[in-house]
């Protein structure tokens, strides 16, 4: 299964969903980066994403972007195919 990276927050709704769709997927470990507790990884996700808010995923070097676009991509079928890479 690929590495799962996501970029989040402690209070964060759509960081919550993100990790339940990704665990109902089977992914077993998700590289959850706390940018609410380090302002260096919030600057860090900024420039590698182009974006503010969280989540921001990444399934192996493929950048998904947040909850929105992870549900658009189980939604069309090819975020098994993505997790299996």
């Amino acid at each position: 299964m690929a590495a799962v990276k996501m970029y989040s927050t402690g209070v964060c709704p759509f960081c919550l969903m993100a990790e339940r769709l990704l665990l109902s997927k089977g992914v077993t470990a998700i590289d959850k980066i706390r940018v609410d507790l380090e302002l260096a990884k919030r600057a860090e996700m900024m420039e590698r994403t182009g974006r503010r808010t969280v989540p921001q995923i990444y399934i192996g070097e493929t950048h998904i972007g947040g909850y929105e676009e992870l549900a658009a991509l189980d939604h069309a079928g090819k975020l098994d195919e993505l997790l299996r890479t």
